[in-house]
């Protein structure tokens, strides 16, 4: 492929994000998309696998979506939202306390997924905080987690994944532990809790997957277990679903699997159907509630500068849109009948040990990590975009990706994995 002028010269400048510039290859220069297709400078057309890091789960350059950012565009991009207001916004917000279980009706917006959670542990430290509850300083995480990349949200992610190694110390360590996924580990985290539960403002988690970690599933009696146990010991539970939410697991948010709520739910990626960045920490009553008073002591200092920005929230509300028309449900179900039949077959490739399917996730796991840039050009050279990490290889594609780009995607990766040479050093 001959190199675009913009891309090498911009080269000598952009940073790019989880890579050793100076070794990877070079990145495949993008100049348009649609549908689940991303088209190349050369013209070639790759099959996108992973919905650009799981968020364009309607496909790409959605008619009603891109409408109503058109429309918001001529009207107003963007207002701070300290001390004003405006209708996407405010619509939005009413609109996520409906579709979210029980009282999680209190939204705070902000630009990305890893601040969201920020702002949900913020809650909670100030939650007891204006309760007047003191030494509640610290956070009870998962081993396998993954909740963001700025410094408070490494220290809840699995000090062992490596990504966030380099930072060790460097902020004040959380209570990291396993996940209870039976009557045995349960009893060990309720010990855990009757001993130091009086230090934790909360437990974070990612519900049904653990994304980044591995893409690493658990059942629904996990939260539930979790919900009891955050009950017994007055800590706030935190559910993040930057990944699950919003139909991935074939649900629209992994909690409703459950039948649980848990104190905050933090959202993005998929929030604004791929288009613009968003988040939100939606608290539930009982942690509003601590913050309401006539003391402005008791407020929530924090204000992103694009905090509900309204061109995001207008292409958000249209993503709901088509999330409240239905057909998302039918489509994900399509998609998992799909990536189950078409990934078994890589169940005997050399160096898998595992292969499963949740939802509109399927994920071949390999006993050693995998060789992410090899096996990213290897996809490429066969039309599909698929970017693994760590030991696995996986599919998050859009619902809307027609039965022909699948077997795109499932064809590429069974013929990569079945010629081996996946094994390498790992990444995201």
């Amino acid at each position: 492929m001959t190199t675009p002028d913009w891309l090498a010269e911009g080269a000598k400048h952009v940073w790019r994000p989880y890579c050793q510039m100076k070794t990877a290859p070079a990145p495949l220069p993008v100049v348009r998309t649609h549908g689940s297709r991303i088209v190349l400078e050369d013209g070639r057309e790759l099959v996108d696998g992973i919905a650009s890091w799981w968020t364009a789960v309607h496909g790409y350059n959605h008619p009603h979506i891109a409408a109503a950012v058109r429309a918001q565009l001529e009207a107003m991009p963007h207002v701070m939202f300290g001390g004003l207001a405006h209708e996407p916004a405010y619509r939005l917000a009413a609109r996520l306390a409906a579709i979210l279980p029980g009282e999680l009706d209190h939204v705070f917006f902000a630009e990305s997924g890893s601040v969201s959670v920020e702002i949900a542990m913020k809650m909670a430290l100030q939650f007891h905080i204006n309760r007047g509850e003191t030494g509640r300083t610290r956070f009870l995480s998962f081993r396998g987690g993954y909740h963001g990349d700025t410094l408070a949200t490494m220290t809840v992610c699995d000090p062992e994944e490596g990504m966030h190694s380099l930072f060790s110390g460097v902020m004040p360590a959380q209570v990291i532990a396993d996940l209870p996924l039976d009557d045995a580990s349960e009893a060990a985290l309720d010990a855990l809790l009757a001993q130091r539960g009086g230090e934790i403002a909360a437990m974070l988690t990612e519900p049904l997957v653990q994304g980044a970690g591995g893409m690493l599933f658990h059942d629904q009696e996990v939260l539930r277990r979790l919900r009891r146990l955050a009950d017994r010991h007055g800590v706030l539970l935190i559910f993040d679903e930057i990944f699950t939410g919003f139909g991935r697991t074939g649900e629209l948010f992994a909690m409703q699997a459950a039948g649980i709520e848990p104190d905050i739910v933090t959202l993005s990626k998929a929030l604004t159907g791929g288009t613009l960045p968003l988040s939100a920490a939606v608290a539930s009553r009982k942690v509003f509630e601590a913050f309401w008073s006539d003391d402005a002591g008791a407020a929530l200092m924090h204000g992103p500068t694009y905090m509900g920005n309204a061109l995001a929230c207008a292409a958000a509300n249209a993503s709901l849109d088509l999330f409240e028309a239905g057909t998302w449900k039918a489509d994900v179900a399509r998609v998992s009948a799909a990536l189950k039949e078409g990934l078994e077959p890589c169940r005997s490739a050399p160096g898998v040990v595992d292969v499963r399917v949740l939802g509109a996730i399927g994920v071949v796991e390999f006993a050693s990590p995998v060789a992410v840039g090899a096996l990213c050009q290897a996809f490429a050279e066969k039309g599909a975009w698929i970017r693994p990490m760590g030991k696995v290889v996986y599919l998050t594609p859009a619902y809307t990706t027609l039965d022909a780009d699948l077997d795109i995607l499932l064809s590429a990766i069974r013929d990569v994995i079945g010629a081996g040479g996946v094994e390498g050093s790992g990444g995201v």
